[in-house]
């Protein structure tokens, strides 16, 4: 795990809200459903391709597995990796586990939110950051840790984290 990371490679590349058809899902399943236990790699495959799990590919999924609803929704439901619905740019998770606490975690999520003016599960208005709670990240040593998609970043301060906020926003460019 990292202290610091590239605010630039940590980028999600997702797909614009709502960008999905019946078609994409069933590559996504036909891809996978021979596998034993492909319901969990068909979610995240979908996920990574859409960047969330739309309702509608409830339905398609469970035909194509030959299982109820109610099956790969009480998957969809219990994974809080699971999204079902567009997340912003940046995926931003807190870590909110004792270690992370007791090294000023809940000073950082104060500033976090404040910062973003967002609650947990909620979307900036610029769609730049989803913010989600998250009960570990396995970096307790270098604690308080937050993951910005894909990379972690430990010992941050509220100063760390406005700068990576920063670097992570996407600036208007004006034309003349």
């Amino acid at each position: 795990m990292s202290e610091t990371a590239d605010p630039k490679a940590a980028v999600m590349s997702t797909p614009v809200a709502g960008d999905w058809n019946p078609d994409v899902i069933r590559q996504e399943v036909a891809a996978l459903q021979h596998k034993p236990g492909a319901l969990l790699p068909i979610l995240h495959a979908i996920q990574d391709r859409v960047g969330y799990v739309p309702e509608g590919a409830v339905p398609i999924i469970a035909e194509m597995l030959q299982q109820t609803r109610a099956d790969i929704h009480g998957v969809i439901t219990f994974y809080h990796h699971f999204r079902t619905h567009p997340s912003g740019s940046n995926l931003l998770e807190v870590c909110r586990a004792e270690a992370c606490q007791a090294r000023g975690g809940r000073a950082l999520e104060r500033h976090v939110q404040e910062r973003l003016s967002v609650g947990y599960h909620d979307t900036t208005a610029d769609n730049e950051f989803t913010l989600v709670p998250v009960y570990c990240l396995g970096n307790c040593a270098c604690g308080p840790s937050i993951r910005v998609n894909n990379d972690i970043i430990g010992r941050v301060t509220p100063q760390k984290f406005d700068q990576l906020v920063d670097a992570l926003t996407t600036s208007v460019l004006q034309l003349k």
